[in-house]
């Protein structure tokens, strides 16, 4: 049969799979402890408790997990990145200088992994270049560190999907605490998947106040200091905060800022900001830098933090209508939900009023 596709190609769309990490361990007849990475592990059974992973037939210690009857899964935690690189080579002693504990029947278990599973081989499977390996899982412990994850050829991090949904703390601190975290990782991941430069910033006693920050990875550039303080009126941040924050939290620093002869342009850019979900501006954040903000609001309707993608403007140029801005939106919905905001899409989740003077 000729297949329409390279083996290259198979690889890249099966990566796609998101999966856990394993290191698979056994012992041989002589005590001698083997182990390798392995991301084909998964469930086949509850009742009798079966599991299976599979293991290239051109593997030096394929021999060995074919004889010795008798395998452990260790799933590793989100830390162990080394010791998913030091199995997932090849060498003589893949176990020197570890230190290791030893479970039933010498087999050798992984310390401070996410869970291990004790299995009984029960079944090799032929699967093409693989061997199926199908085990009785015989003994279990788990902890409770997050496991390791790894998609699209690179280590990932597990976590809460942000459409579920969770519980609104009650006090205002852990409120603002959950929503940093919260925000931050899904910061981190707008700035991997737009290469972009992302700060996340909350309203402080001075205004917007920038709390951390998620550098573009291929086009580094000078980032904003943490606990800096940005302008109201001539950022993205500050107009996105302002246009979902009482007037008396917002007034003092808008009076401060701008001339009375500006306040109807001000209130202009406010009300088109609350409309739109969104706010920019371009060549104004820290000497010359474009902005394209979205404000993260609370179970009151209250900007509680605002993420914002910045650059420079040869380089970043926002826009209303593109893929950023669609995927900054949702994920300003979306963290606004978790938070416990269930109010319209635009517009009526902000209770800022216009400014006069």
């Amino acid at each position: 049969m000729t297949y329409q596709f390279d083996h290259r190609e198979l690889r890249d769309v099966l990566g796609s799979f998101v999966t856990g990490v394993t290191v698979v361990t056994t012992v041989d007849g002589a005590g001698c402890h083997h182990g390798l990475t392995v991301n084909s592990f998964s469930s086949v059974s509850l009742d009798p408790p079966l599991v299976l992973w599979s293991q290239s037939n051109s593997s030096p210690s394929h021999p060995v997990f074919s004889k010795s009857g008798r395998f452990v899964i260790n799933i590793l935690a989100e830390d162990q990145v080394d010791l998913s690189n030091r199995f997932a080579r090849s060498g003589p002693d893949k176990f020197a200088n570890l230190v290791v504990d030893v479970g039933a029947h010498g087999l050798p278990i992984l310390k401070d992994t996410s869970a291990w599973l004790a299995c009984k081989l029960v079944s090799a499977i032929p699967g093409g270049d693989h061997t199926i390996f199908i085990g009785e899982v015989e003994q279990i412990q788990k902890a409770t560190r997050k496991p390791l994850v790894f998609g699209g050829g690179k280590y990932l991090v597990a976590d809460t999907h942000d459409m579920v949904p969770s519980p609104v703390e009650k006090s205002s601190n852990e409120g603002s605490f959950h929503a940093m975290r919260l925000g931050g990782r899904v910061m981190a991941r707008l700035a991997a998947e737009f290469d972009q430069s992302f700060a996340l910033a909350v309203w402080g006693s001075h205004g917007p106040t920038v709390m951390n920050w998620a550098p573009s990875l291929t086009s580094p550039r000078k980032t904003l200091p943490v606990g800096l303080v940005l302008p109201v009126t001539s950022t993205a941040t500050g107009i996105a905060f302002t246009a979902h924050l009482p007037n008396s939290v917002t007034e003092p620093f808008v009076k401060a800022e701008l001339a009375s002869s500006l306040i109807e342009w001000w209130n202009a850019e406010v009300r088109a900001a609350r409309a739109r979900g969104l706010a920019m501006k371009l060549d104004n954040l820290s000497g010359g830098d474009s902005a394209l903000s979205v404000p993260v609001v609370d179970v009151s309707g209250h900007a509680i933090l605002t993420i914002t993608a910045v650059g420079d403007p040869d380089q970043f140029v926002p826009s209303f209508d593109g893929p950023l801005a669609r995927a900054l939106y949702a994920a300003g919905r979306s963290l606004s939900r978790r938070l416990g905001y269930v109010g319209e899409e635009q517009g009526a989740c902000s209770t800022a009023e216009v400014v006069s003077l």
